[in-house]
């Protein structure tokens, strides 16, 4: 389309003026609301895109409109001010340059990315002087906080997901597995000790004092665990005695929720709104901690019964098993992959059980009947069994999904520790007056001396069963599992310093197959872990490993 003349556009503009000079002299009443006439004290600002013209004073846009909306306002300009277009160049009529900032990123690749660990996460910049432009200082004057304040809001309906450079992730991932192995490696040593304190008092208590109730001492044991929360609550708030009992409560009861509808849901991203309200962390917990209680008690009791039918070896290599059977479950409810060299692992610390078993065996030595010991064989296989359920079934639905601190891990394992204490003492009680009234075990008040024995054994075995639930949910049931067969040599080694009677060799061979077995296990789960990390990086949702880790909550 061809270009008009510049100069025909002057003397057209110039003939308009003229026309509407003429109209004005003659009806001033007149007015124009869209008349647009530069004023002598306006200045031309140049387009900002995206954004709305602004005026050099706050006053100058209030002057303009009076002077559109003001009727007297019909004061006709001299011919000097609109003859300024014949001095303009026909070749700079076009529009301005839009105005960028200086720091601006347009000119960015849109795949450029910056080594910035901090990259995506929800954080702002602290508030500035003001002295940067008034769309910037605009911007920047609103009253958010520096990063290192932000925290983690209670109820967001935003997701707290953070993008991760991959490079940052598998660092990240890397150091979340070494912490969680640094705290097995604490769990599992005082495990191992309890355990064996646990042990030997118990066998004094029952063969010694001749204090000998199978299902009562089940029944003090297993309801001792209710205490694991309230001393883990003393633990925390002495590490936090700075902040205010009303903070810390409201931070730790808000921490436990989140961690139940992370374990319901099996997400980590348990702030999103729909999550919240699908979220029935109660009634969750409820059905599955009666389940797992069940489970355990099963296996339990079946120890008990056993060791009046069966012999002392069968015994402990039938219910040693149950490293096995967790290795089984662990497939089909945790998905977990079949691997050689897991497989290996477990088939020789259950070959050096039977070693200890059966290796020192004499002829004779067993006065136990083949139709007793062959039921008592019975019993302690579903116990063996049912104990590798009730790993399993603890893992897949009461501990928190991959991703999640080790922190949080720890603090969720004793609560719900707590929580099969209480189960076990408000309802498993009824068997104990069922069993004194069919005269299977008779309920009997020990003596005080016995009764501080059996208090410090309940709380060796709290402690035990805390370590253990906490070892499970930081790395897995089959790992714990033979960890805990690493008691069997450390009982030998101790009832040897005890009663001056040396190892025998096949009490040494046995326990050496048992540690090679861990440790080959251990190396194999730590590499497993990793090579997910690495495979699918969990993504970072603010996790802390601290036990009020969502700072807005400081009302």
């Amino acid at each position: 389309m061809p270009r008009r003349d510049t100069s025909d556009q002057e003397v057209r503009l110039l003939q308009g003026h003229n026309r509407s000079s003429t109209d004005s002299d003659s009806s001033t009443s007149s007015s124009d609301d869209t008349t647009c006439e530069p004023g002598p004290s306006l200045t031309a600002r140049p387009n900002v895109v995206g954004a709305r013209g602004t005026a050099d004073h706050p006053s100058d846009a209030s002057d303009l409109d009076t002077k559109r909306h003001d009727p007297k306002n019909t004061k006709i300009h001299s011919d000097s001010e609109w003859l300024e277009l014949d001095s303009m160049n026909p070749n700079d009529l076009r529009r301005p340059n839009y105005h960028r900032h200086g720091d601006g990123k347009s000119g960015t690749p849109l795949l450029y990315k910056e080594d910035d660990p901090e990259r995506g996460r929800a954080g702002y910049s602290p508030p500035n002087d003001g002295s940067k432009g008034s769309r910037e200082s605009s911007e920047d004057d609103l009253p958010y906080h520096p990063r290192e304040s932000m925290g983690r809001p209670s109820l967001s309906r935003r997701s707290t997901m953070r993008s991760r450079s991959p490079q940052t992730a598998a660092a990240a991932a890397e150091d979340s597995t070494k912490k969680r192995y640094t705290y097995a490696g604490f769990f599992l040593i005082i495990s191992l000790i309890a355990f064996c304190v646990q042990t030997e008092l118990s066998a004094y208590i029952q063969h010694d004092l001749g204090w000998d109730k199978a299902y009562c001492m089940m029944y003090f044991t297993h309801g001792s665990w209710i205490v694991l929360w309230p001393v883990q609550l003393l633990i925390l708030r002495f590490q936090k005695r700075d902040v205010p009992w009303p903070v810390f409560w409201k931070r730790h009861k808000q921490q436990l929720r989140t961690t139940a509808i992370m374990i319901e849901k099996q997400t980590l991203d348990v702030f999103h709104i729909s999550i919240q309200h699908r979220a029935r962390p109660v009634r969750y917990f409820v059905r599955f901690t009666a389940i797992i209680t069940c489970s355990l008690t099963v296996a339990g009791l079946s120890w008990y019964i056993a060791v009046s039918l069966t012999t002392p070896s069968d015994l402990t290599a039938i219910y040693n098993c149950s490293a096995f059977f967790a290795y089984v479950f662990s497939v089909p409810l945790l998905r977990e992959p079949l691997r050689l060299d897991k497989s290996v692992a477990v088939l020789i610390a259950i070959g050096g059980v039977l070693v200890v078993a059966y290796g020192d065996t004499k002829e004779g030595g067993e006065s136990v009947e083949a139709g007793n010991r062959f039921l008592g064989n019975l019993v302690i296989g579903v116990g063996s069994v049912l104990y590798g359920l009730y790993e399993v079934l603890y893992k897949r639905y009461a501990c928190p999904p991959e991703g999640c601190s080790p922190g949080r891990g720890m603090i969720f394992a004793n609560t719900f520790g707590s929580l099969i204490g209480l189960f076990t003492l408000t309802v498993l009680w009824l068997p104990l007056p069922i069993l004194d009234w069919l005269n299977i075990e008779k309920f009997e008040i020990p003596a005080a001396s016995t009764c501080w024995l059996i208090l410090l054994a309940v709380l060796s075995n709290a402690t035990f069963s805390g370590s253990f639930l906490v070892l499970i949910s930081l790395t897995s049931p089959v790992l714990s599992s033979v960890a805990a067969l690493l008691t069997i040599f450390i009982v030998a080694i101790v009832d040897w310093m005890i009663t001056g009677e040396p190892l025998s060799f096949a009490a040494i061979v046995g326990g050496a197959m048992i540690i090679v077995a861990f440790l080959g296990l251990t190396w194999s789960t730590y590499r497993e872990m990793k090579e997910h990390a690495a495979r699918e990086p969990v993504p970072d949702f603010s996790d802390s490993d601290k036990d009020g880790d969502i700072d807005s909550d400081e009302d």
